[in-house]
């Protein structure tokens, strides 16, 4: 796994001045471009670290409104914390919560999902960018297939909108894999 010490600029400072803002412990549960550029070393740019769960929920408006788009942080560094309310997580996500730049911050916890659970997290939405992620994690972790599925089949399939969809989309994606990992793909 590719790790910093401390995460580069601007994340460093940008994060610096949200663990300044508050007293108490601060977890923030990322998932997306953040957690696949900072802690799995995928060479992209992302402006953002999506979150899930910002805990405890009474520092949720003063952090948001601080570090969201368009706020004081957001305009200082050129960054910004976004909060995730439509994708779909495996359900124990949390019990495989890995800490990003640990002892780096104060007060400030960034959690990242494990990389399975942040593949899946992905599978709804299935865009360009999303896919490449996969197949970025896939080579780099590298994910097994098998694991994908059966976290799929147990934790993520009975909360989706339209299974049938996500089932022919991780069909897809498993081929491509695959395909990755036997050298019959890109």
């Amino acid at each position: 796994m590719f790790e910093h010490k401390i995460p580069p600029e601007p994340w460093h400072a940008f994060l610096t001045e949200i663990d300044a803002s508050v007293s108490a412990p601060l977890r923030l549960d990322c998932i997306g471009g953040f957690v696949v550029t900072l802690l799995y070393g995928l060479d992209r740019p992302t402006v953002d670290v999506d979150i899930l769960e910002l805990a405890p929920r009474y520092l949720d408006a003063q952090v948001m409104e601080l570090a969201m788009r368009g706020g004081p942080l957001s305009r200082k560094h050129h960054i910004y914390l976004d909060r995730v309310t439509v994708a779909v997580v495996p359900e124990d996500y949390e019990q495989r919560l890995t800490e990003m730049f640990p002892g780096v911050y104060r007060h400030l916890h960034l959690m990242a999902l494990d990389p399975y659970d942040l593949a899946l997290s992905k599978l709804e939405r299935n865009v360009q960018k999303d896919r490449d992620d996969v197949r970025f994690l896939a080579k780099t972790i590298p994910l097994d297939i098998a694991t994908l599925r059966n976290r799929y089949e147990q934790e993520l399939r009975w909360q989706l909108g339209n299974p049938q969809r996500e089932d022919l989309t991780l069909q897809l994606w498993t081929e491509m894999l695959h395909e990755d990992q036997t050298g019959g793909g890109a």
